[in-house]
Order: structure tokens, then C-alpha cells, then sequence
């Protein structure tokens, strides 16, 4: 199945100021994810961010918050599963999502265990490889092995933008493209 703008909801999970730069490619996770805010944004697709204890890890990155949608959800959390978290239950519910494109940190917790959870839930999950880190690579590589193992598709930020925006026609084709490098 192909990842398709109008059923889906873009989920960032834990971009933080003391988390992501303790990653082993902080800038996959963190320009990685404003690049897919941005890229939503355009297209029309909601967006739902989580925090992991925002009060001990601080508040997203100023990268990805500058460019956070009005009307896009911040939801704190203690679980490491976003689908733990009741607000986060609600705030995909209220968007009728069918599909979740995900990125973030770190891709063998959170990420995978939201994955999971919303697989679960009934929502198609697709994991963004390129915009997500961990602390060490080889705790990423068992997130993608993971991941594969339970039928989740991992994916690629120029993916995801390829099959949103589905021709080279369609409206901000050659911004979105133009930015994936």
C-alpha cells in the first residue's frame, strides 16, 4: 500500500533540545522531522507531536517547532508508546487517520513501540528510516529489523514526498523535491 496524504497523520515522536542531540545523527532526527512538518504542512496532512517528560527533556526543537502547523497537536507523554497515552488516543482519533508516517527518537523505544501501538490500533504505520536516530547505531539497526519482522514498513523522507504528492504536477512538487537533499 502506498502512503497516501488525505488518510494519513505525520507523528514526531521525542525531537527534544536534551534528547535529540545526544543522538548518534541528531540532524537526520531533527532536520529530518522539520522537513516532514514542512512537507505536511503543505500537503494538508496533520500533524501530532509528542513529548517525552518535557519537563526533564525539554520542549521539541526549535527547528521543528518554528515550523509546527497552528493547529497541530503537542501531546506530553511518560509512556514510551505515544499510544499509551490517552491525549495521544484522542488527538489521532480527532484527525481520522488511517495511515501514520512516523519519525523520530529513539527509534528502538519510542518510535518503534509507537509503531507498534498504532499498528495495533488499526492505523497503518510507516517509519521515516532517514529521520530517525538512536544513541547507538546498533540499537537503530535492531529497530529496523524489528520493525520489518512485524510487517511495518520502513521508509525514506523522499518517499514519503514521492507518494503524497503522487505526480510531478501536483502543487509544490518542486519545493518539497527540491528540499529533500
Amino acid at each position: 500500500m502506498r502512503m497516501q496524504a488525505e488518510s494519513a497523520v505525520l507523528v514526531i515522536v521525542d525531537v527534544q533540545e536534551r534528547l535529540a542531540p545526544e543522538m548518534d545523527d541528531p540532524r537526520a532526527a531533527i532536520y529530518g522531522a522539520a522537513h516532514l512538518v514542512q512537507m505536511a504542512g503543505r500537503l494538508g496532512v496533520p500533524v501530532v507531536l509528542t513529548e517525552q517528560r518535557p519537563e526533564s527533556l525539554g520542549p521539541t526543537m526549535i527547528d521543528v517547532r518554528q515550523v509546527l502547523p497552528e493547529e497541530a497537536a503537542v501531546v506530553a507523554k511518560t509512556a514510551f508508546a505515544a499510544t499509551d497515552a490517552p491525549a495521544f488516543a484522542e488527538a489521532l482519533a480527532a484527525r481520522g487517520a488511517v495511515q501514520a508516517v512516523v519519525a523520530g527518537v529513539e527509534a528502538h523505544v519510542c518510535v518503534l513501540q509507537t509503531a507498534l501501538g498504532l499498528r495495533d490500533a488499526g492505523v497503518q504505520p510507516f517509519v521515516v528510516r532517514d529521520c530517525c536516530s538512536a544513541r547507538r547505531p546498533a540499537d537503530a539497526d535492531a529497530a529496523w529489523a524489528r520493525l520489518t519482522a512485524n510487517g511495518i514498513d520502513t521508509v525514506t523522507r523522499e518517499m514519503v514526498a514521492h507518494e503524497w504528492l503522487r505526480d510531478a504536477t501536483a502543487p509544490g512538487w518542486r519545493e518539497i523535491t527540491g528540499s529533500l537533499s
